[in-house]
């Protein structure tokens, strides 16, 4: 599917033509001279050792002597990128928790989405199975990472968990491995998404980009890019970049590529075909917007359509987007005709976030490099 942004050029001859893809060019350059200064600033915090960290927004619903741990915790160790915002509970808090509850523990949701919390810690009892489940789903529907408080009672009926941090004496349960909760694991992977984007950027797209773009430009009416809004890393939202590989049409915002699909020119099935329409996305990994292998991001349709009915759906959304992943090089990419087939896509999305490696990210690129050179039944 894709999303134009702007009205339909008329072509009025090759002195017009030439100065559109001029144009196009030069609104994407001038994105990446715009986004150079925050790669440069992420570049001069690793010579000088600053944390590359951002600021957890998290909540605590819940009361006790753990959730007063983890309060302390967060506030005596704000170096460490934690920010706590307020506690929710039932019932009234003694102590130094009692001034910062916000509500009860229903008002968590709302204030979740209008504060955008980065992290909700549940210290509920495990006697309150329903309610805890309640909270884990709203989270993962809503991006949010969902931490659990041992309590008295076993919590681990409740949710299955893979391993368990400390913050300060007080055992937190996740309820799924991250490997790129690591700041050292996603230096690594930021490191060779600039390394790799930028030699691709250099070394290729300095005589390949030129000729893809003339050939766009003459297979039909149109601009040489098509833009499209998708969700990032944690929700936000960016413009990723594409080659058009359809004729201008009315449906491009409601109707996905299909098989044959009419509205492909001859020029864009090619591009299709071999994964030259995603090049311009490099871009989007160099400005840190994407990265080279995650969770490929979809159409802001999509997400509004399944986030709802497919468990764990929003979860790819703790992982930069990447201009190829694991569900892509398995098989399950292009056109998602059923629900059934989403919902593989992202079992395997949230597989490749729950075992990210450096090397899974090598093999990765390695297949999808194979996969171009030989006969992919769904690259259409």
């Amino acid at each position: 599917m894709e999303n134009t942004l702007g009205p339909t050029p008329r072509l009025s001859g090759r002195s017009t033509t030439g100065a559109e893809l001029s144009a196009e060019l030069s609104t994407l350059l001038r994105s990446g001279r715009t986004s150079l200064q925050n790669v440069q600033t992420g570049l001069n915090k690793v010579l000088t050792l600053e944390p590359l960290t951002t600021v957890k927004d998290l909540v605590i619903v819940g009361d006790g002597p753990a959730a007063e741990e983890i309060f302390r915790y967060c506030e005596d160790q704000t170096v460490r990128g934690y920010r706590f915002r307020g506690i929710f509970n039932d019932e009234p808090i003694d102590g130094i928790l009692g001034q910062r509850r916000v509500g009860d523990v229903e008002a968590v949701k709302s204030y979740a989405i209008q504060n955008r919390i980065d992290i909700l810690y549940c210290a509920l009892p495990g006697t309150r199975r329903a309610d805890i489940t309640d909270l884990m789903e709203f989270c993962e529907r809503n991006t949010i990472r969902f931490r659990v408080i041992p309590s008295a009672e076993s919590f681990i009926p409740v949710v299955k968990t893979s391993e368990l941090e400390f913050h300060g004496d007080v055992p937190v349960s996740k309820i799924r491995r991250e490997p790129l909760d690591s700041a050292f694991a996603r230096g690594i992977k930021r490191a060779f998404d600039i390394v790799f984007s930028f030699c691709v950027i250099v070394f290729i797209f300095s005589w390949l980009f030129p000729l893809l773009a003339l050939m766009v430009k003459l297979s039909s009416k149109g601009p040489v890019f098509f833009k499209q809004v998708r969700l990032g890393k944690d929700n936000k939202e960016f413009v990723c970049w594409k080659f058009r590989s359809m004729r201008m049409n009315k449906e491009a915002d409601s109707k996905q590529a299909t098989k044959n699909d009419p509205r492909v020119t001859k020029v864009g099935a090619f591009l299709r075909k071999s994964n030259l329409d995603e090049m311009p996305q490099f871009f989007n990994v160099f400005m840190g917007q994407m990265s080279v292998v995650g969770p490929r991001p979809h159409p802001l349709r999509l997400n509004d359509q399944y986030r709802d009915i497919i468990d764990k759906y929003m979860v790819r959304h703790f992982v930069r987007p990447g201009i190829t992943g694991w569900a892509q090089v398995n098989g399950f990419r292009g056109e998602t005709r059923t629900p059934e087939l989403m919902e593989r896509r992202v079992e395997l999305d949230v597989w490749y976030l729950e075992n990210w490696s450096f090397l899974l990210d090598l093999k990765i690129v390695v297949k999808t490099v194979t996969n171009m050179l030989g006969k992919e039944e769904n690259a259409y």
